[in-house]
């Protein structure tokens, strides 16, 4: 891992993007950076409304930031000294100089890059990432949406001023607007030539940013909703605020059925009118961070349809906004900031291992023939699809290549002017490569202990052997219900001298990964008949709601040896009990797993997906 943290970009912009707002026409006037050549569009637009609303939602998910930020006390110290409290002026001026500093200090590391646009022969789109590293937005319009429209292809950054959103909201409909995005831009006598601003990305930015990407490429379970859906869906999260966990958006999905959406804690279901989910197998979904889908509430006029696609408990998830000659993806992170329990998510992000030269083939056909689906890439390439699939992950995550989850095609896109090193976002910290050391032969990972707390999460116990350190560690956390961990303890001196609050030791987050892993291989080696022969114990959780009342049944099937025992009832009231002994352990997980599936037969759902 590479010791530098930061990517230095030089952005050279000729002017000022601005909004020239005039009582007969309006302009858009979006000055791109000069440096990559020739990039632009212009053209008239034909649905003002529509160009403006979906700008400012852009703009807004480019600037939110939904992380805790300390309150500055400096008045209520002014406060003490007037009543003659213990507050001396040295103790207020060290304060203010304090929080000076902070603040400036927090906001170089807070650079990010400018938004990303690109004009492609059939589209034209905006990327932005949001400061809390926790939404990602893709903003494409179609050329339906332009008179006269030209274009000079590629990518390139697009300046966007504090100002220029307040701006967009003083765009009249009932005039004519007008796009003109270039390099070329004249200065204006209100906007100057500016001077070249040299911005340093931090490496944690950009992994999330390309991460969030590659995450895209993965296999989803995808259900539709109609726009009244995502209306009634906000209306709920406006008018109620949980005041504690579990705070999940629960995704109800059966095949042939229509989704369901239920809001924790409150146990809310809302019922989806935009069709059946066409899934193979039923499943339920937790995802988290549903504030942030506030979002959204601009573009409801002008949503036709509303798609969401489901990587799994941990991963990203995407909301498309099909608004006919617009559409939006938003990707939505399991988290709100960047913290040590999303360790095991990125590790599902990154590539497995690519044959030599695949990814560059697939790029140059990407280059030369345009947007292709993968199927399209898969039949000519002459590898795998896990090998192909890697391969696209990969130059994802270099920035050449961009995965467009609305129409389901691959597309060539340069982030920067040379390919981002991978191997300089594999990790997030030290720590982090570290522990994957632990995990690739630098020790040896044991899980010694896993227990299911009902209600409460899943206590995890573990041996780390450090061979670097000639001992052995005893780590132990806490998952709690929603995917955070807690009452993390280990006996290295990095955790003795300082806890969690510098971010985990490696020994931590070696033992998250193990769990993480640990925990796919078994989903996927229970469904063989091998598999389960290895299975002595095991807790599943299978759940049904009725159509007409909304109450929800809950199925518990626990298998211990020669004993299966089963807990059953509605959620919120009491439970019947029954236990059966067997005269073999073969006998009983036969007993177990044919419940299962009677289960599953009879329309209960396996809640075991839902959990991080």
């Amino acid at each position: 891992m590479t010791t530098a943290t930061r990517h230095p970009v030089e952005l050279r912009y000729a002017t000022a993007s601005d909004v020239e707002a005039a009582p007969d026409a309006s302009r858009v006037l979006l000055s791109l950076e000069g440096s990559r050549g020739t990039v632009g569009v212009r053209g008239r637009v034909k649905d003002s409304a529509l160009f403006r609303d979906a700008l400012a939602a852009t703009f807004g998910i480019l600037s939110s930031d939904l992380r805790y930020r300390g309150k500055d006390r400096t008045a209520y110290l002014a406060y003490l000294m007037k009543q003659g409290k213990r507050a001396s002026a040295q103790i207020w001026e060290a304060q203010k100089a304090f929080l000076d500093n902070a603040l400036e200090g927090e906001e170089k590391k807070d650079a990010v890059l400018d938004p990303v646009l690109t004009v492609d022969p059939d589209s034209v789109s905006l990327e932005v990432f949001s400061r809390d590293e926790s939404a990602y937005a893709r903003l494409s319009f179609d050329n339906a949406l332009f008179d006269g429209r030209e274009a000079a292809h590629g990518s390139t950054f697009l300046d966007v001023p504090p100002e220029l959103p307040a701006r967009l909201d003083r765009l009249r409909t009932y005039v004519p607007v007008s796009l003109e995005a270039h390099v070329a831009l004249p200065a204006r006598p209100s906007q100057p030539a500016r001077e070249p601003r040299n911005v340093e990305v931090p490496h944690a930015w950009l992994r999330g940013f390309l991460q969030v990407q590659s995450a895209a490429t993965l296999p989803a379970s995808t259900c539709k909703l109609a726009p009244v859906d995502l209306y009634n869906l906000l209306f709920a999260l406006r008018t109620r605020k949980a005041k504690k966990a579990p705070r999940a958006l629960r995704f109800e999905l059966v095949p042939g059925a229509p989704p369901r959406l239920v809001l924790e804690p409150w146990e809310l279901v809302l019922e989806a009118h935009g069709g059946t989910y066409t899934g193979s197998a039923p499943a339920v979904v937790r995802t988290f961070g549903r504030q942030r889908l506030a979002a959204l509430a601009r573009l409801l006029p002008h949503a036709h349809s509303v798609r969401v696609q489901l990587l799994g408990p941990g991963l990203p998830v995407f909301w498309v906004i099909d608004m006919g000659a617009a559409t939006l993806t938003l990707g939505l992170t399991g988290w709100t900031e960047s913290g040590w329990s999303s360790a095991a998510a990125f590790d599902a992000l990154m590539p497995r291992a690519v044959p030599d030269g695949l990814a560059e083939k697939l790029r140059n056909r990407l280059r030369a023939e345009g947007p292709l689906s993968f199927e399209t890439l898969v039949a000519n390439a002459g590898a795998p699809k896990e090998s192909v699939r890697a391969a696209l992950q990969l130059e994802c995550l270099r920035g050449r290549v961009l995965f467009d989850v609305a129409r389901g095609e691959y597309r060539p896109r340069e982030l920067m002017p040379t390919p981002v090193d991978e191997a300089v976002i594999r990790y997030g910290s030290e720590l982090e490569a570290r522990a994957h050391r632990l995990l690739e032969g630098a020790g040896e990972v044991k899980l010694t202990k896993v227990h299911e707390v009902v209600g409460e999460g899943t206590r995890i116990h573990g041996e780390v052997v450090d061979r670097e350190a000639v001992r052995s560690f005893f780590p132990s956390f806490m998952l709690d219900v929603e995917g955070r961990l807690r009452e993390a303890n280990c006996g290295c001196p990095h955790h003795r001298r300082s806890g969690v609050r510098e971010g985990p030791c490696e020994h931590l987050l070696a033992l998250r990964l193990a769990y993480s892993r640990r925990r796919a291989e078994e989903e996927a080696l229970r469904q063989t008949p091998e598999g389960r022969k290895l299975i002595r114990a095991e807790t599943r959780s299978y759940v049904r709601r009725d159509a007409e009342s909304g109450l929800e049944t809950v199925y518990r099937v626990s298998l211990d040896g020669q004993v299966v025992a089963v807990e059953w009832g509605p959620r919120t009231g009491e439970s019947r009990h029954q236990r059966l002994w067997f005269d073999s352990d073969a006998e009983a997980r036969g007993a177990y797993f044919s419940r299962l599936e009677k289960l599953a037969a009879e329309g209960y759902i396996d809640a075991a997906s839902a959990l991080v």
